[in-house]
Protein backbone atom coordinates (compact mmCIF):
# COMPACT_ATOMS: atom_id res chain seq x y z
CA UNK A 1 0.00 0.00 0.00
CA UNK A 2 1.57 3.30 -1.03
CA UNK A 3 2.03 6.16 1.39
CA UNK A 4 -0.11 9.19 0.52
CA UNK A 5 0.05 10.79 3.95
CA UNK A 6 2.32 10.31 6.95
CA UNK A 7 2.82 11.88 10.37
CA UNK A 8 5.88 13.65 11.69
CA UNK A 9 6.21 15.73 14.85
CA UNK A 10 2.51 16.47 15.11
CA UNK A 11 2.06 17.46 11.45
CA UNK A 12 0.51 15.50 8.60
CA UNK A 13 2.54 15.34 5.39
CA UNK A 14 1.00 14.69 1.98
CA UNK A 15 2.98 12.79 -0.67
CA UNK A 16 1.48 13.44 -4.13
CA UNK A 17 4.39 12.99 -6.53
CA UNK A 18 7.89 11.61 -6.92
CA UNK A 19 8.66 13.97 -9.82
CA UNK A 20 11.40 16.54 -9.30
CA UNK A 21 13.33 18.91 -11.57
CA UNK A 22 16.38 19.02 -9.26
CA UNK A 23 19.02 16.56 -8.10
CA UNK A 24 20.14 18.15 -4.83
CA UNK A 25 23.47 16.83 -3.57
CA UNK A 26 22.07 16.18 -0.09
CA UNK A 27 18.89 14.42 -1.26
CA UNK A 28 18.37 10.93 0.17
CA UNK A 29 16.99 9.77 -3.19
CA UNK A 30 20.52 9.60 -4.64
CA UNK A 31 21.56 6.57 -2.64
CA UNK A 32 18.66 4.28 -3.36
CA UNK A 33 16.55 5.34 -0.39
CA UNK A 34 12.83 4.88 -0.77
CA UNK A 35 12.00 6.94 2.30
CA UNK A 36 13.53 9.02 5.03
CA UNK A 37 13.36 9.64 8.75
CA UNK A 38 9.74 10.64 8.13
CA UNK A 39 8.42 7.45 6.51
CA UNK A 40 9.92 4.17 5.32
CA UNK A 41 8.63 4.09 1.76
CA UNK A 42 7.55 7.22 -0.08
CA UNK A 43 7.89 5.92 -3.64
CA UNK A 44 4.44 5.96 -5.20
CA UNK A 45 2.97 3.17 -7.33
CA UNK A 46 1.20 5.97 -9.19
CA UNK A 47 0.42 9.59 -8.50
CA UNK A 48 -2.73 9.57 -6.40
CA UNK A 49 -5.76 11.23 -7.91
CA UNK A 50 -7.45 14.11 -6.12
CA UNK A 51 -10.15 11.67 -5.04
CA UNK A 52 -7.62 9.15 -3.68
CA UNK A 53 -5.82 11.88 -1.76
CA UNK A 54 -9.06 13.20 -0.30
CA UNK A 55 -10.18 9.73 0.75
CA UNK A 56 -6.86 9.23 2.52
CA UNK A 57 -6.90 12.63 4.23
CA UNK A 58 -10.55 12.63 5.24
CA UNK A 59 -10.04 9.28 6.99
CA UNK A 60 -7.76 11.09 9.44
CA UNK A 61 -8.61 13.41 12.33
CA UNK A 62 -7.29 16.45 10.48
CA UNK A 63 -7.98 19.10 13.17
CA UNK A 64 -5.73 17.15 15.55
CA UNK A 65 -2.61 18.01 13.53
CA UNK A 66 -0.68 21.23 14.00
CA UNK A 67 -0.11 21.61 10.24
CA UNK A 68 -0.96 20.00 6.90
CA UNK A 69 2.18 19.88 4.73
CA UNK A 70 2.42 19.07 1.03
CA UNK A 71 5.91 17.62 0.77
CA UNK A 72 6.64 13.95 0.13
CA UNK A 73 9.45 12.45 -1.94
CA UNK A 74 9.29 14.82 -4.91
CA UNK A 75 8.49 18.42 -5.81
CA UNK A 76 4.84 18.90 -4.82
CA UNK A 77 4.36 22.02 -6.94
CA UNK A 78 4.17 19.78 -10.03
CA UNK A 79 0.69 18.97 -8.65
CA UNK A 80 -0.27 22.57 -7.82
CA UNK A 81 -3.64 22.49 -9.61
CA UNK A 82 -4.55 19.33 -7.71
CA UNK A 83 -3.26 20.73 -4.42
CA UNK A 84 -5.56 23.73 -4.89
CA UNK A 85 -8.53 21.40 -5.47
CA UNK A 86 -7.63 19.29 -2.44
CA UNK A 87 -7.24 22.31 -0.15
CA UNK A 88 -10.53 23.82 -1.36
CA UNK A 89 -12.34 20.54 -0.69
CA UNK A 90 -10.79 20.15 2.76
CA UNK A 91 -11.61 23.73 3.74
CA UNK A 92 -15.21 23.10 2.71
CA UNK A 93 -15.53 19.79 4.54
CA UNK A 94 -13.31 20.03 7.63
CA UNK A 95 -14.05 22.60 10.35
CA UNK A 96 -10.83 23.51 12.13
CA UNK A 97 -8.53 22.47 9.31
CA UNK A 98 -4.94 23.15 10.44
CA UNK A 99 -2.70 25.65 8.61
CA UNK A 100 -1.52 24.47 5.19
CA UNK A 101 2.13 24.54 4.11
CA UNK A 102 3.92 23.60 0.90
CA UNK A 103 7.60 22.64 0.92
CA UNK A 104 8.88 23.56 -2.52
CA UNK A 105 11.97 24.34 -4.58
CA UNK A 106 10.28 27.52 -5.76
CA UNK A 107 10.13 26.59 -9.43
CA UNK A 108 6.32 26.64 -9.60
CA UNK A 109 5.99 29.45 -12.12
CA UNK A 110 8.74 27.94 -14.27
CA UNK A 111 7.07 24.52 -14.19
CA UNK A 112 3.58 25.78 -14.97
CA UNK A 113 4.42 28.61 -17.34
CA UNK A 114 2.35 31.14 -15.39
CA UNK A 115 2.38 33.00 -12.08
CA UNK A 116 0.62 30.62 -9.73
CA UNK A 117 1.28 32.66 -6.58
CA UNK A 118 -2.03 34.62 -6.63
CA UNK A 119 -3.82 31.26 -6.63
CA UNK A 120 -2.24 30.49 -3.25
CA UNK A 121 -4.03 33.37 -1.51
CA UNK A 122 -6.54 32.01 1.01
CA UNK A 123 -5.32 28.46 0.43
CA UNK A 124 -1.72 28.32 1.61
CA UNK A 125 -0.60 29.68 4.98
CA UNK A 126 3.12 28.95 4.72
CA UNK A 127 5.50 28.41 1.81
CA UNK A 128 8.86 26.84 2.63
CA UNK A 129 11.21 27.42 -0.31
CA UNK A 130 14.61 25.75 -0.66
CA UNK A 131 17.27 28.44 -1.09
CA UNK A 132 20.47 26.46 -0.57
CA UNK A 133 22.79 29.17 -1.81
CA UNK A 134 23.28 32.94 -1.95
CA UNK A 135 24.58 32.98 -5.55
CA UNK A 136 23.47 31.32 -8.76
CA UNK A 137 26.71 29.35 -8.88
CA UNK A 138 26.33 27.95 -5.38
CA UNK A 139 22.64 27.23 -5.94
CA UNK A 140 23.23 25.31 -9.15
CA UNK A 141 26.12 23.35 -7.63
CA UNK A 142 23.99 22.26 -4.67
CA UNK A 143 20.56 21.75 -6.26
CA UNK A 144 21.57 20.80 -9.84
CA UNK A 145 18.31 22.09 -11.36
CA UNK A 146 17.17 20.86 -14.77
CA UNK A 147 16.96 24.45 -16.03
CA UNK A 148 20.30 25.62 -14.63
CA UNK A 149 20.69 29.30 -13.75
CA UNK A 150 17.20 30.04 -15.07
CA UNK A 151 15.86 28.00 -12.15
CA UNK A 152 17.75 30.24 -9.70
CA UNK A 153 16.19 33.38 -11.17
CA UNK A 154 12.77 31.73 -11.27
CA UNK A 155 13.04 30.70 -7.60
CA UNK A 156 13.93 34.25 -6.52
CA UNK A 157 11.05 35.76 -8.49
CA UNK A 158 8.63 33.11 -7.21
CA UNK A 159 9.61 33.96 -3.62
CA UNK A 160 9.20 37.70 -4.18
CA UNK A 161 5.76 37.24 -5.77
CA UNK A 162 4.59 34.67 -3.21
CA UNK A 163 5.32 37.08 -0.36
CA UNK A 164 2.44 39.21 -1.68
CA UNK A 165 -0.10 36.41 -1.37
CA UNK A 166 1.05 33.93 1.30
CA UNK A 167 1.18 35.04 4.97
CA UNK A 168 4.42 33.21 5.81
CA UNK A 169 7.18 32.70 3.25
CA UNK A 170 10.27 30.96 4.57
CA UNK A 171 13.47 30.16 2.70
CA UNK A 172 15.54 27.23 3.94
CA UNK A 173 19.18 26.20 3.72
CA UNK A 174 20.85 23.00 4.87
CA UNK A 175 23.76 23.69 7.22
CA UNK A 176 26.14 21.21 5.52
CA UNK A 177 29.43 23.00 4.67
CA UNK A 178 27.93 26.40 5.50
CA UNK A 179 29.99 29.09 7.24
CA UNK A 180 28.45 31.83 9.41
CA UNK A 181 29.18 34.27 6.57
CA UNK A 182 27.31 32.01 4.15
CA UNK A 183 24.31 31.89 6.46
CA UNK A 184 24.37 35.67 6.87
CA UNK A 185 24.38 36.14 3.09
CA UNK A 186 21.51 33.69 2.72
CA UNK A 187 19.51 35.49 5.40
CA UNK A 188 20.05 38.89 3.79
CA UNK A 189 18.89 37.56 0.42
CA UNK A 190 15.77 35.97 1.92
CA UNK A 191 14.85 39.17 3.72
CA UNK A 192 15.28 41.25 0.56
CA UNK A 193 12.69 39.03 -1.10
CA UNK A 194 10.20 39.38 1.78
CA UNK A 195 10.93 35.99 3.34
CA UNK A 196 12.56 34.76 6.53
CA UNK A 197 15.42 32.24 6.68
CA UNK A 198 15.38 28.88 8.42
CA UNK A 199 18.56 26.83 8.74
CA UNK A 200 17.92 23.06 8.53
CA UNK A 201 20.23 20.45 9.99
CA UNK A 202 21.88 18.11 7.50
CA UNK A 203 20.57 14.53 7.83
CA UNK A 204 23.28 12.02 6.88
CA UNK A 205 22.06 8.93 5.04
Amino acid sequence: MMTISYEYEGALYVNLTNRCDCACVFCLRHNGHKGSIYADDLWLDHEPTVEEALDDLLARDLPSYRELVFCGFGEPIFRWDDIARIVDALKAKVPGLPPVRINTNGHGNLIHGRDITPEMAGRIDTLSISLNGSTAEEYCAVTQPRDGAAAWEAMLEFTRLAARHVPHVVMTVVDKDKTPADIAADRALAERLGATLRVRAYIPD
